[in-house]
């Protein structure tokens, strides 16, 4: 794997072991990295889904300022439609279901909105076609 291109996204986070146990269980994510500042007392986890070099950052802060609310989302490809409905049937009892789910037809599919434990958005999603629209993008239509 080669590190080109997008590879994270960095996400303050009050509670990093909460937030490590939030991805892990909606978005099969594992910690790849962890560190911890003694000067700052700062906590740092690097989390992904091991495919492709692409890691969240989760760094601990006494406060969140800015939660990605759902317009500016994380989002999560499941194998399949009843993982997602299993997934927000998790969610819903935790008070964490946003959103959803919804079928939105091609190419966005079904989808639902999690919130994170520091109010995060987190999407899942099954038939989502990002890597055929990827592959076989729209045209462009040239500018006047």
């Amino acid at each position: 794997m080669s590190d080109l291109g997008l590879t994270h996204v960095a996400l303050p986070v009050t509670n990093l072991d909460a937030s490590i146990a939030f991805y892990a269980k909606y978005a099969r994510m594992q910690v790849v990295h962890h560190r911890h500042d003694p000067s700052t007392g700062i906590r740092v986890a690097w989390v992904t889904d091991q495919t492709r070099p692409f890691v969240i950052v989760l760094i601990e802060q006494p406060q969140v300022e800015h939660p990605l609310l759902p317009s500016a989302h994380l989002g999560v490809a499941c194998i399949s439609r009843a993982e997602v409905d299993r997934l927000c049937a998790l969610a819903q009892d935790e008070g964490r279901l946003c959103n959803g789910p919804a079928d939105a037809g091609p190419p966005v599919g079904y989808w639902a909105y999690l919130a994170d434990p520091d109010g995060h958005t987190l999407e899942l999603t099954f038939g989502q076609e990002v890597a055929f629209t990827v592959t076989h993008p729209e045209p462009v239509a040239a500018s006047a």
